[in-house]
């Protein structure tokens, strides 16, 4: 394999690609054509240079990719929006408008992401820590209910995506998210980009932000078995004041592991590819050509795999 810097998600009907500073959003609209719209994005790491340190960039990558995320899913969502256009707005969205104006939509954007960074933290981080405490008083051992702290949120977690799973908007989105796998994959292998090289190609990546939430959530259990407090309020806080840090040394490794080949990296990251059995589903034709679509609008892969594979272009 060789690192092709290219990375994406899924949105709704459709796959953002990202590469560098610019990134395309490919939707297969209700009348069966592709529509892709190519922007630019400037990382939070290149305008400050001490977020873009390691252990730091973790941090503020994840920040970008929520907000081009919610910037993707925006334009994806624009085209089944008809339904609701013809509704009347509701006195909250009157509301929103009189205070923000037009910067209603940005305001919008900024409350859901703050909302579910809380509720991902409270969910995710407090919850597990919570559960695990009702069997303190039959465990003595701190590294045990660091151990089962752990087990639990993991538990959570899968538990989750089983359950929105089971929405037919999610499965489509899961199999769109195996397209922008198997984009990458089947370029990063060496393959010219057609729809029969793709589909043929796997639906597991090491970069993937499934590998990432679950190579937090165990990175988790080795920091709290060293970080011992006693007290409930201290617990919670620790819970979140980590997450930076914990975020910080998972992206690294996850960095790491989408460059290197390694028996060792990919033994390590086995976890995380089998959790994205849960995330990604086998994608049918037509989304594997949105996928290709955007792939095609920001990565000029000829040259990429003249570069890397010129004994397969010859």
């Amino acid at each position: 394999m060789k690192y092709s810097g290219i990375g994406g998600q899924a949105v709704i009907e459709g796959v953002m690609m990202k590469n560098g500073d610019e990134y395309a959003t490919a939707v297969r609209k209700p009348d069966g054509t592709i529509e892709v719209k190519k922007e630019s994005y400037v990382s939070m790491g290149e305008k400050v240079k001490f977020f873009s340190l390691p252990l730091v960039r973790g941090v503020f990558s994840f920040a970008d990719s929520m907000i081009l995320g919610m910037r993707a899913l925006t334009f994806s969502a624009s085209f089944f929006e008809d339904d609701e256009e013809d509704m009347e707005p509701s006195k909250f969205e009157k509301f929103l408008e009189k205070i923000f104006g037009e910067k209603m939509e940005k305001a919008l954007m900024s409350m859901v992401m703050v909302f579910s960074v809380v509720m991902a933290i409270c969910i995710f981080m407090v919850l597990p820590m919570f559960l695990a405490s009702i069997f303190q008083r039959f465990i003595n051992s701190h590294t045990v209910m660091a151990i089962l702290e752990g087990v639990i949120r993991i538990g959570i977690f899968v538990a989750y995506i089983k359950l929105v799973s089971r929405m037919d908007d999610i499965k489509r989105t899961f199999m769109y998210h195996g397209a922008e796998h198997k984009c990458i994959n089947c370029l990063e292998n060496g393959k010219e980009l057609t729809v029969e090289n793709v589909r043929n190609s796997s639906k597991e990546h090491k970069r993937c932000g499934t590998s990432f939430l679950l190579i937090v959530m165990i990175i988790s259990i080795l920091f709290f078995m060293v970080i011992q407090v006693d007290t409930i309020p201290l617990r919670v806080l620790s819970r979140v004041v980590l997450i930076p840090v914990i975020a910080g040394v998972s992206y690294e490794f996850l960095r790491l592991a989408g460059r290197s080949d390694s028996k060792l990296v990919n033994l390590l990251s086995r976890p995380g590819m089998w959790m994205q059995e849960l995330t990604t589903k086998e994608p049918d034709d037509s989304m594997i050509e949105v996928g290709i679509a955007s792939v095609e609008a920001v990565f000029d892969w000829r040259a990429f795999l003249d570069k890397n594979f010129p004994e397969k272009r010859s």
